[in-house]
């Protein structure tokens, strides 16, 4: 069995470790340097304002996770997904699905991370005054969301026979 790295895959995993990295970075700067406070909202640019959420729900904090069973469980849930994408990722010969592996587990990684550490994942990111878009989310949501995207337009690139 061929247990070699793509070039392809090593920069799917580059960019997994910045997504996570950034994300952490990010989430300290609102949690100590902005020191917002839990459902405070500071206005940055038009409609884009700062809102501190602690998410313990899923996606768009459907699914709450308020027990610390489920807490984990969530976590334990993440990084599986995250070690199936650097599983699938290692094997990747073109750039669009080496971006879409790296985003989606470099976000859940870093979501993964807060639940460990805080309960609840750290939303902040608050757009809601751009028609109707009522959720607060971060960088880690935006890389995943991102992420399938880049996945599914992979899987719609035709592959032409040489």
């Amino acid at each position: 069995m061929n247990r070699t790295v793509t070039r392809s895959g090593w920069s799917a995993y580059a960019l997994a470790c910045a997504v996570i990295i950034i994300d952490q970075a990010v989430k300290y700067w609102i949690l100590t340097g902005l020191g917002l406070q839990p459902g405070e909202t500071r206005p940055v640019l038009g409609p884009l304002h700062l809102t501190l959420v602690a998410n313990r729900g899923v996606s768009f904090g459907f699914l709450r996770a308020d027990q610390d069973f489920a807490r984990w469980g969530l976590v334990a849930f993440s990084l599986i997904v995250a070690a199936l994408i650097v599983w699938w990722a290692r094997r990747a010969h073109r750039g669009l699905q080496a971006i879409g592996y790296g985003l989606i587990a470099g976000g859940a990684i870093g979501n993964a991370i807060d639940r460990a550490r805080f309960g609840a994942v750290v939303d902040f990111i608050d757009v809601q005054r751009i028609g109707f878009f009522p959720w607060v989310f971060n960088v880690a949501d935006s890389a995943i969301t991102i992420g399938v995207i880049a996945l599914l337009l992979d899987s719609l690139r035709r592959e032409h026979a040489d």
